[in-house]
C-alpha cells in the first residue's frame, strides 16, 4: 500500500487537448482508449462538439457526463453557438444547415424537450478561452486584439475568426521577436492551441504548429481524424478516419 501511494505522489498530470469533434462521438470514444485517458489527466476540448456526423446530441452528453468524473476544461466553437441559436429559437439559416447542420436536426428529431433544455443550459456553460499558468492560450479560432483575449472588443471572433491561423501560415520566420515587424499576437503567449480551421486545408492529417500556434484540428469533420494532444511533450493520438467510422454518412463533406 505505501508503495503505491508513492508511485502516484510523483504522477505527473497529462494536459490533454482535443481538436473538432463536429459529432463523431465513435471518434472521441476511440481516443479515449488508445489515449488510456484517466480521471488524473486535464482534458481541454476546443469545441465544435456538433455538426457533422449523426451523433452530435451523444456527444453532448458525453461531455455533460465526462465532467462530473473529469477535470475538463470546455470551450465554445462556432458550431456549438449555432446550435444553441437554433435550439432556443427554432430557426436556422440555410449556410448553418449546409455546413453539418441538417444532420444535427435530423439528429435531434428523436431527442426529448427536456433533454434540449439540458443541453441549451450545458451550451451556455461554454468558455472563450482557457489561459493556464504556463501561460499558454486555448482558443477555437484565435483573436484580433493585439493585446490578447483578456482586451478582445468583440468575443464571437474568439469562435469564428481566422487571421490568427492564416497568419501564422504565411509568418516569416526570419523575423526576431525583438523586430517591430514581429505580430503582437504571438508574442502575447507563450503557445495558443487552437482548432476551427482543419489542417487537411493545407493537405495535412496531423496537428500543425506554425509560429507558437498549434492547429489540432485534423479533420473530423471531413475527411480526417479526430486528434488528442499532449501539449507537454506534442505526443499525440488518432482516431480513425471518420469516414471510415461512419460509412453511410457524408459528414460535412
Amino acid at each position: 500500500m505505501m508503495l503505491f501511494k508513492m508511485k502516484n505522489i510523483f504522477k505527473t498530470e497529462r494536459v490533454l487537448v482535443f481538436g473538432d469533434i463536429h459529432g463523431g462521438l465513435k471518434a472521441i470514444k476511440q481516443l479515449f482508449e488508445k489515449a488510456k485517458i484517466t480521471t488524473e489527466d486535464k482534458l481541454i476540448f476546443l469545441g465544435d462538439y456538433v455538426d457533422g456526423w449523426s451523433e452530435s446530441p451523444q456527444v453532448l452528453d458525453f461531455l455533460m457526463d465526462l465532467q462530473k468524473t473529469h477535470n475538463c476544461i470546455l470551450l465554445r466553437g462556432n458550431h456549438d453557438e449555432l446550435l444553441q441559436n437554433w435550439l432556443e429559437t427554432d430557426t436556422y439559416n440555410e449556410m448553418w444547415k449546409n455546413h453539418g447542420g441538417e444532420a444535427t436536426i435530423n439528429a435531434y428529431k428523436k431527442v426529448s424537450a427536456e433533454k434540449k433544455l439540458e443541453h441549451i443550459a450545458f451550451l451556455k456553460t461554454l468558455e472563450n478561452y482557457h489561459l493556464d499558468s504556463k501561460n499558454r492560450l486555448f482558443v477555437h479560432a484565435g483573436f484580433t486584439n493585439l493585446r490578447g483575449v483578456e482586451y478582445e472588443h468583440f468575443p464571437k471572433l474568439m469562435y469564428w475568426d481566422r487571421t490568427l491561423w492564416e497568419m501564422a501560415l504565411a509568418f516569416d520566420t526570419r523575423i526576431e521577436k525583438d523586430s517591430l515587424y514581429y505580430p503582437s499576437r504571438f508574442l502575447q503567449y507563450h503557445e495558443i492551441y487552437i482548432g476551427h480551421t482543419p489542417t487537411t486545408r493545407i493537405e495535412k492529417l496531423v496537428p500543425i504548429q506554425k509560429a507558437n500556434v498549434w492547429n489540432v484540428d485534423t479533420g473530423a469533420a471531413f475527411t480526417g481524424s479526430l486528434t488528442v494532444m499532449d501539449v507537454d511533450t506534442k505526443e499525440f493520438w488518432q482516431s480513425d478516419l471518420l469516414t471510415d467510422l461512419y460509412p453511410d454518412e457524408k459528414g460535412r463533406n
